[in-house]
């Protein structure tokens, strides 16, 4: 019934997600390690929400509505909110003007305040496409419309149950780890299009190739997933290498979380740690060109009038 054999791991990830969760509600409660590991199967869950998305795991609609649900109630946001969102503005737009996620809304920096401060501003401005989407459909598709309600019914029901059951252990088992899932999946966006070059064919996005891929399904191939965003995770590194060449080195990353040492730690004290803006790089291009057309227009005057 999988579309993609690959997802075998998708659904190993989620039968460890939800045994975790039983397991730590039932009987061992929260410990350091099992709660580390529950909280990275979060971090997961964001990313195979974003798979899941583009490539819909079943060959059967109504299995398809089940990961839904499933993957509302792990991912803290009902899952539809994606289409208008991610599918319909993000990839159109690529972190250009109008993209409701741009990286530089606020600040054209790239520091720790810029990066934690991201995940809230680019929620909140998100909301309006999710809106707008809803009022659509509710004219226009009445079904899609209320499959979308349904994942806000079953979310809201999840978190008002385990707050009824057992409010410390909703707090610790559901609510804390759907807020991870949810900012870190931002974070990796903001990483992932900061400073990069938002009009060029192939620098628009910053990549991360090292091990973090295959615990995260290929999540770091980021340039190759916005050229093909319908490519099947487990095709993506193949078609990475064919364009890699073209990508600029500085937006190819070996390890995320040395990206993130190095930038926001590293670069607190010495700012060749730092990323250079590839945007504002272009943008000072533009207008020194403009400035000197100008000044080649101004003296062309000056001739034929002299």
């Amino acid at each position: 019934m999988l579309r993609f054999k690959a997802d075998i791991k998708t659904l190993i990830y989620m039968g460890l997600t939800t045994a975790l969760l039983i397991l730590q509600w039932t009987s061992i409660g929260v410990h350091p390690v099992t709660y580390a590991v529950y909280l990275f199967l979060s971090v997961a869950v964001s990313v195979i929400t974003h798979n899941h998305n583009h490539v819909r795991m079943w060959k059967s609609d109504f299995l398809n509505t089940l990961q839904d649900w499933w993957l509302t109630v792990f991912y803290g946001f009902p899952v539809f909110a994606w289409i208008p969102t991610h599918n319909k503005n993000h990839h159109k737009m690529n972190n250009r003007l109008g993209d409701y996620t741009i990286t530089y809304r606020f600040s054209e920096k790239n520091n720790l305040v810029t990066l934690l401060t991201y995940p809230t501003i680019s929620g909140y401005y998100q909301q309006k496409a999710i809106k707008d989407y809803l009022r659509d459909n509710y004219r226009n598709n009445k079904k899609r419309f209320y499959l979308s309600i349904a994942q806000y019914v079953v979310l809201v029901g999840w978190i008002a149950a385990a707050l009824l059951v057992d409010w410390q252990k909703a707090i610790w088992f559901v609510i804390i780890p759907q807020q991870v899932s949810l900012f870190s999946v931002l974070i990796f966006n903001y990483v992932q299009h900061v400073h990069a070059n938002e009009e060029s064919e192939w620098n628009h996005s910053r990549n991360f190739t090292g091990f973090l891929n295959f615990m995260l399904f290929n999540n770091g191939y980021h340039t190759i997933h916005h050229e093909t965003a319908g490519l099947h995770w487990s095709q993506v590194p193949a078609e990475h290498k064919k364009i890699e060449k073209n990508i600029d080195p500085a937006l190819l990353e070996r390890s995320f979380w040395w990206y993130i040492f190095r930038n926001y730690v590293l670069g607190l004290f010495n700012r060749k740690f730092k990323t250079d803006s590839m945007r504002l790089r272009r943008i000072e291009d533009e207008r020194k060109a403009i400035k000197t057309n100008e000044e080649l227009n101004s003296n062309v005057q000056e001739a034929v009038t002299v």
